[in-house]
């Protein structure tokens, strides 16, 4: 019991330690895909965001919203 007790205190006490401070990034005001293409996943770096598309490009924009690259993926073929 007294382990039990010591284990819920001590992952209380790291998730209050490692919790983010709030400083989560802004996403870009204004983001707009390019005609035809589908997000289906995006991600967040320091000074740009990547959107995953469709029809399997990995789009890159700057903080700003401006699209910086566009790169084609090639993707291994997914039996169904």
């Amino acid at each position: 019991m007294i382990t039990m007790i010591v284990g819920v205190i001590t992952v209380v006490g790291l998730l209050v330690t490692r919790m983010p401070n709030g400083n989560a990034m802004a996403l870009p005001p204004d983001i707009t895909l390019p005609q035809g293409k589908v997000a289906q996943a995006v991600t967040m770096g320091k000074g740009w965001v990547g959107v995953v598309t469709d029809d399997n490009h990995f789009l890159i924009y700057d903080s700003a919203g401006a699209l910086v690259q566009d790169m084609p993926l090639s993707l291994p073929e997914t039996a169904p």
